[in-house]
C-alpha cells in the first residue's frame, strides 16, 4: 500500500513538474512575440495582448498539439515594417513554419532567426531585406524562400549542408559571386534568377530550367549559354588589325612624298579655299533650314493661341493637302458622321501640349465634341503610320481604355481623332482641386482610377500580342469618367515617334532603361505605372525639386524613406482624414514600389498588378490562405 501511494504521489509531481515546464516554455515563447510587436511596427493592430490565451486567440499563431510550444508564426501581408531585432523571434525554438512574406521589413536578417533548430519552411519574399544572407541555417530546412529583397553579397556555402531542402528560391535580390556545388537530392524547385550572380552553373544544378538561372548576365554553361564564349583562351586570337597599329614606314611616307610633288602651288591654294568654303556652304545651309523649320513652329503656335480663330483650319489642319481632304479614316464601329471638312471648319480649344504633341477640343457645327492630337516629330513613312493606327484601332476596344476614332495622314500633317471625356485628367483631380472647385480624392476613388488605369494597360499588352506598348503613361494621361472610372489614353505611339525631349515633371515616368536605350518596352510600362501609383500615394510630381539645381527622383525618395526612416509622410496629407486605411495603402505602396524595381525583369506584368491590387479589397482570408508551402512564391502582397 505503501508502495503504492508512493507511485501515485511521484506521478502526480512529475505530472506538475511538466506543467509547469511546458508553462514556462509558452511563457518564454509569449514574451518574445510581445518584444516582436512592441519592436516592429504595423499597420493593422494585431491583437497579441498579454492577457490573452497565445494558442487559441491569437492571430497568426499556431502552437503544438498540447498548446506548449509555438510552432507557426504566419504574418503575411499585415504591414509589418522596419527591421527585425535579434532576440526576438528567434528565440522561437520549437518554431516550425515562419511567413513574414509581402511586408515592409528591411535591415539585414538576424542570424537568430534562420538557425532555430525545428525551423522546416521560412516565407520572407517580398520585403526588404539587405545585407548578406546569414551563413547558420536550421538543418531541418525544407523550404526557404528570400526572393524580392535586397540580399547582396555570396549565396553562403552551408545552403550544401541542408540535406531536407526540397525548395530554394533566392529570386530578384542583388546576389554576387559563383554558385556554390548544391549538392542535395532533395532539391526540387530552385530559383537564383535576376541577381548578379557570375562563373558558371554547377554540373549537378544542370538539370534545373533555363528560368532558374536568367537574368544574371555573368552565368553561363547549360541550361544557359556554354562558357566558351566567355574563354577567350579557348578561340584563336584574331589577327591584329591594321587600324590598330601604325604602319610601316616604307608604306606611307613614300604616297605621300610623290603627292606633294605632283601639286603645284595653284592646286594647293584652290584645294584649301575649297575645304574652307564648303563646310561653311553647308552650315548656312542648316541653319537656313533650322530658322525656317523654328519660324513654321512658332506660326503654328501663334495660330493655335486662339481657340477660336477666324479660319479653324488653321488651328491644327494647315499641313491638310487639297487632295486628300477627304481621307479621313474612320474605325469600323464608329458612330461618327462627319468628314475632313467638317472637322477643319470645327472651333477648336487647345486642351494641352504634350511630348507628342497638340491637343485640341474640337466642337463641330451640330455640336458634337471630339479630341484632336496634332503630331509632332512622326519619323513613320505612310505604310508605317497607317499599319501602327490599325493596330492602335483593333486595341483600343475596352471600357479602360479610350479608344482611335479615326487617323490621317499627310506629308505635312498627322491628326488623331478620339472621344472626348469632360471629367478631365487624374493629373487635374490630384493637382488642381482647389483651383477647380473640387474636392480632394479619396481613398476610395484613387484606388478605382488606378485599377482602372491598370486594367487598361494590361488590356493593351495582352489584346495586342504582346506588340503593343504604351510608352507615355502618365498621370495626365488617365482620363476620367463622371463616374471616376479611369480611362489610359494616348497610347501605341511611341514607335512612329522620335525620342521626344520632354519636361522634367514628365521625364520621371521614364524608366531608367528608356533614358539609356531611349526605347520603351512593356516593362517600362509597368515603371511607369508604378511611378503613377506613388503619385496617387504621396500627392507629389514625379520629379520634385530641391531648391537647388538638382532634383529628386520620386521613386528614389519613396524608397530611401522606407529603408531609412519610415515615416507617415509618405503618404498624401489628403488621406490622413480616412480611417482603417493604413494597412491597404501600405499594400498599395509595396505594389508600387515592386513596379518600379531597376531591374525589368523584377517587375511584375500588368496583368499581375490588376490581381494585386484587386486582391487590396478582398476579405483576409481570400488573400492570405493558411497554405503558405503551397504556391507561395507566387502570392503577391
Amino acid at each position: 500500500m505503501k508502495i503504492l501511494s508512493f507511485l501515485l504521489a511521484l506521478t502526480f509531481l512529475l505530472l506538475l513538474l511538466f506543467i509547469s515546464y511546458t508553462s514556462a516554455d509558452l511563457y518564454s515563447d509569449k514574451q518574445a512575440l510581445l518584444k516582436f510587436a512592441a519592436a516592429v511596427p504595423h499597420s493593422r493592430k494585431l491583437n497579441w495582448k498579454s492577457t490573452t490565451p497565445v494558442c487559441t486567440s491569437w492571430v497568426g499563431i499556431t502552437c503544438n498539439t498540447n498548446g506548449s510550444h509555438i510552432v507557426a508564426v504566419r504574418l503575411p501581408g499585415v504591414g509589418l515594417y522596419g527591421p527585425v531585432p535579434a532576440n526576438t523571434l528567434g528565440k522561437l525554438d520549437n518554431l516550425v513554419i515562419l511567413s513574414l512574406r509581402s511586408n515592409l521589413l528591411t535591415g539585414e536578417l538576424p542570424s537568430d532567426l534562420l538557425s532555430l533548430p525545428s525551423l522546416q519552411n521560412v516565407y520572407l519574399q517580398y520585403n526588404n531585406f539587405s545585407g548578406s544572407i546569414p551563413s547558420s541555417f536550421s538543418r531541418q530546412l525544407n523550404s526557404l524562400d528570400l526572393s524580392f529583397n535586397s540580399f547582396t553579397g555570396n549565396i553562403p556555402l552551408s545552403i550544401q549542408n541542408l540535406t531536407n531542402l526540397s525548395s530554394l528560391n533566392l529570386q530578384s535580390n542583388s546576389l554576387t559571386g559563383p554558385i556554390p556545388e548544391i549538392n542535395i537530392s532533395s532539391l526540387k524547385q530552385l530559383n537564383l534568377s535576376c541577381n548578379h550572380l557570375n562563373g558558371s552553373i554547377p554540373s549537378i544544378l544542370h538539370k534545373f530550367p533555363t528560368s532558374s538561372f536568367e537574368g544574371n548576365n555573368m552565368l553561363c554553361g547549360p541550361p544557359l549559354n556554354q562558357c566558351l564564349v566567355f574563354m577567350p583562351s579557348l578561340s584563336p586570337s584574331p589577327s591584329p588589325s591594321p587600324t590598330f597599329l601604325p604602319s610601316p614606314p616604307s608604306s606611307s611616307k613614300e604616297p605621300a612624298n610623290n603627292s606633294k610633288k605632283k601639286l603645284n602651288t595653284g592646286s594647293i591654294v584652290a584645294i584649301a579655299i575649297g575645304g574652307s568654303v564648303v563646310p561653311l556652304f553647308l552650315f548656312l545651309m542648316i541653319l537656313i533650314c533650322c530658322l525656317k523649320k523654328k519660324d513654321t513652329e512658332d506660326n503654328g503656335a501663334l495660330k493655335v493661341k486662339g481657340a477660336r480663330s477666324e479660319k479653324p483650319k488653321e488651328d491644327f489642319g494647315s499641313g491638310v493637302q487639297d487632295a486628300e481632304k477627304n481621307k479621313l479614316v474612320f474605325f469600323e464601329g464608329s458612330t461618327y458622321n462627319f468628314d475632313l471638312e467638317d472637322l477643319l471648319r470645327a472651333s477648336a480649344e487647345v486642351l494641352g501640349k504634350g511630348s507628342y504633341g497638340t491637343t485640341y477640343k474640337a466642337v463641330l457645327e451640330e455640336g458634337t465634341a471630339v479630341v484632336v492630337k496634332r503630331l509632332k516629330e512622326v519619323v513613320a513613312g505612310r505604310r508605317e503610320f497607317e499599319q501602327q493606327m490599325e493596330a492602335v484601332g483593333r486595341v483600343g476596344q475596352h471600357p479602360n481604355v479610350i479608344p482611335l476614332c479615326a487617323y490621317y495622314y499627310s506629308k505635312d500633317e498627322k491628326l488623331l481623332v478620339y472621344d472626348y471625356v469632360a471629367a478631365g485628367s487624374f493629373f487635374a483631380f490630384l493637382y488642381g482641386s482647389s483651383s477647380f472647385g473640387r474636392t480632394p480624392l479619396d481613398w476610395e476613388s484613387r484606388v478605382k482610377i488606378s485599377l482602372g488605369a491598370a486594367r487598361g494597360i494590361a488590356h493593351i499588352h495582352s489584346a495586342g500580342g504582346g506588340k503593343i506598348i504604351h510608352g507615355n503613361i502618365k498621370s495626365s494621361n488617365v482620363l476620367l469618367t463622371q463616374d471616376l472610372r479611369g480611362c489610359i489614353s494616348d497610347f501605341g505611339l511611341a514607335p512612329i515617334m522620335s525620342y521626344p525631349s520632354v519636361p522634367s515633371r514628365c521625364a520621371g515616368y521614364r524608366a531608367p532603361e528608356v533614358i539609356e536605350t531611349r526605347k520603351s518596352t512593356q516593362k517600362s510600362d509597368v515603371y511607369s505605372f508604378g511611378v503613377l501609383l506613388l503619385e496617387m500615394l504621396t500627392g507629389k510630381a514625379p520629379v520634385q525639386s530641391t531648391g537647388h539645381d538638382d532634383v529628386v527622383d520620386l521613386p528614389k525618395w519613396v524608397q530611401s524613406v522606407v529603408r531609412e526612416e519610415w515615416t507617415a509622410e509618405v503618404f498624401d496629407v489628403e488621406l490622413m482624414r480616412y480611417r482603417n486605411i493604413e494597412e491597404e495603402m501600405v499594400q498599395m505602396l509595396q505594389i508600387a514600389i515592386a513596379c518600379v524595381a531597376r531591374v525589368p525583369d523584377m517587375r511584375p506584368t500588368m496583368e499581375e498588378v490588376v490581381r494585386m491590387i484587386e486582391e487590396i479589397r478582398q476579405p483576409e482570408s481570400a488573400r492570405h490562405p493558411s497554405g503558405e508551402n503551397k504556391g507561395s512564391n507566387t502570392n503577391f502582397p
